[in-house]
């Protein structure tokens, strides 16, 4: 087997991490989760989970991948025995699912970057009635969508065929930076609107009574969200940290991407939120998926300036999907190069492909998106997240102590601290949110796309 790559330095793991952690999970899902979560409400549940939660659980895939040097499958099965890789698999086949609905995504941030060069967003609503649902049907679906599913996928797979150091390194140490300017210009806009107070209040004055009322719903949402937001249990930080030396302190390296990820959501609201309430959108979370682009594209076409703003918003998206791609797609190339022993252009090529040829029926229909959506962020990330618990947690967790202290020294009582962090909290609140979105998914499939079945088949 051809020597492994590494990471050039430490800042392009860290920008690279970070990358796959900011991607459509911050800027598109998390406004749309937030608001149907009731605003302030979500926010401090989601940020709960994220430290109490997140920040162990990205140190169990930090260890797991530095310590096997492997991908997901090799790791597990390396660490675990031969009925382990199963569990791997669960990783692989998350990024799948993951991935091609994400493409679809992405290329709608695209289209409506380019509508942007055609006229004003007022004008392009002009041409739907006024209606910025009816434009959102129009770009969501039909063959613009598949044109930009083929091109955004085309990208990604390009970039992951050049490898760490020439392609991923290179594009996230150039996207992230521009991210973070983007979204903060963005903010300090947001700021200065008329009516944004309202939207301030929204996002951040919490109502605790919605939380002990609706707990059963904001569990599961928190939970997918804060480990789709940073990249947990899809296999990316495992297979990331698989190109980690031993003399990195994994405990710094995992503080600093959180709270990049972390702050970069929080950003992302302070966008939002008052530019929706400015422009008198005071229901955000309507729409489930397509929330966002129904009411930012409202929000452009009557605010002053919204052309620009568009333009930046919807460009800067488009950047974020595609650091979030890229990691994505590496988890399933690097398996293909570790376990079969292809070429990384051909691995890149054919896991790419596959994915994309997954992701073709959500160009015709968003009721796909809703099945592969809730099933990848409610189960197999919750699923996968809490099988690899069990493994470091009870199976073998001394290994991942030792492997912890390297790079930083003797961890004292800390180490086993964060083991039993693992063994209870952490796990119970795994196989909670896993019922509780095993439930949801089963209320969906009986529900809304059993209807759509009926009235299509």
């Amino acid at each position: 087997m051809a020597q492994r790559e590494t990471w050039a330095t430490r800042t392009g793991f860290i920008l690279a991490a970070v990358g796959s952690a900011v991607g459509l999970g911050n800027i598109w899902r998390f406004p749309f989760i937030t608001a149907d979560g009731g605003g302030a409400a979500f926010l401090v549940v989601y940020l709960l989970f994220v430290a109490f939660i997140g920040f162990p659980a990205i140190l169990v895939e930090f260890v797991v991948g530095r310590r096997t040097e492997r991908n997901p499958v090799g790791a597990l099965l390396e660490l675990g025995g031969n009925a382990w890789k199963y569990v791997g698999g669960v990783f692989i086949v998350t990024g799948f699912v993951i991935l091609s609905y994400y493409s679809v995504v992405a290329g709608w941030f695209i289209r409506y970057f380019f509508e942007g060069f055609r006229g004003s967003y007022a004008d392009r609503l002009a041409t739907h009635g006024g209606e910025a649902g009816a434009m959102f049907g129009e770009v969501s679906t039909g063959m613009d969508a598949f044109v930009l599913h083929t091109v955004f996928m085309a990208v990604t797979i390009g970039v992951v065929a050049l490898g760490i150091r020439r392609g991923i390194e290179v594009a996230t140490k150039a996207m992230v930076p521009a991210i973070v300017v983007l979204l903060a210009g963005l903010a300090v806009w947001a700021f200065t609107l008329s009516g944004s107070g309202a939207g301030y209040e929204y996002y951040l004055s919490p109502d605790f009574s919605t939380i002990t009322s609706n707990w059963t719903n904001l569990l599961p949402a928190a939970a997918g969200q804060a480990f789709f937001t940073l990249s947990l249990g899809m296999g990316v930080m495992i297979t990331y940290a698989s190109y980690l030396g031993e003399d990195r302190n994994l405990t710094k390296d995992a503080a600093t991407i959180i709270g990049f990820d972390t702050g970069i959501a929080f950003l992302t609201g302070l966008v939002v939120f008052p530019i929706f309430f400015a422009a008198g959108i005071t229901d955000p979370g309507e729409g489930g998926p397509g929330a966002i682009f129904v009411s930012m594209t409202q929000a452009f076409a009557d605010l002053s300036g919204g052309r620009l703003l568009g333009l930046l918003f919807f460009g800067t998206v488009a950047i974020a999907a595609l650091s979030s791609a890229i990691s994505l797609l590496e988890v399933v190339t690097a398996y293909v190069i570790d376990e079969k022993g292809v070429e990384r252009w051909k691995a890149a090529l054919g896991m790419g492909g596959v994915i994309y040829l997954l992701g073709i029926p959500v160009t015709y229909d968003l009721i796909f998106l809703d099945l592969l959506d809730l099933f990848a962020d409610g189960i197999l990330l919750v699923f996968g997240a809490l099988v690899l618990m069990l493994l470091v947690g009870w199976v073998a967790p001394q290994f991942a102590v030792e492997e912890l202290s390297k790079g930083i020294g003797d961890l004292g009582s800390l180490g086993q601290a964060w083991i039993w962090a693992v063994r209870v909290p952490i796990i119970a609140v795994l196989a909670v949110s896993l019922y509780l979105g095993i439930v949801d998914y089963v209320d969906f499939l009986t529900g809304p796309f059993s209807e759509w079945v009926s009235a299509n088949l």
